[in-house]
């Protein structure tokens, strides 16, 4: 019997964070986060378009979640290159939110599932020992007449 290789660090530690009790709390702070560097960055690296933060941060918010209304536009090429990688992670971030929450309605669906799996097989069970003991007892008031 050949033995199986290790699974990998990173997709165990992925998905330690992904089934945590706090993922909501977590992609929310990392999307908060992100928003405020690319807010600076496009700030710094688009300053005709983002002459602020407080714009680049309109722009970032829109962006990462996709909305995109186009009233303010990177202009700079290093200013698209920032937008397309948000673009990239904010929807990276909605599969992560939708696949969570998938994972979670389903895993609870089947442990509900199997709960009431297991309370039907403990109920036949029950009935069985019963009709055993009913045989049983029937067999020894047989065997004693």
């Amino acid at each position: 019997m050949t033995a199986r290789p290790a699974p990998s660090l990173i997709p165990r530690t992925v998905e330690r964070w992904l089934t945590s009790r706090y993922v909501f709390t977590r992609l929310i702070t990392a999307i908060a986060a992100l928003s405020i560097l690319a807010a600076i960055l496009i700030t710094v690296f688009d300053r005709k378009e983002f002459p602020n933060v407080w714009l680049g941060l309109w722009w970032a918010v829109q962006t990462v979640t996709t909305v995109g209304y186009g009233d303010i536009t990177p202009r700079e090429l290093s200013g698209r290159i920032i937008a397309a990688v948000l673009m990239l992670v904010g929807i990276g971030f909605i599969s992560l939110i939708t696949a969570t929450v998938a994972h979670t309605l389903l895993t609870r669906a089947g442990q509900a599932a199997e709960a009431a799996r297991d309370e039907v097989q403990a109920a036949s069970l029950e009935r069985i020992e019963r009709r055993l003991a009913d045989l049983e007892r029937l067999l020894r008031e047989e065997r004693s007449r």
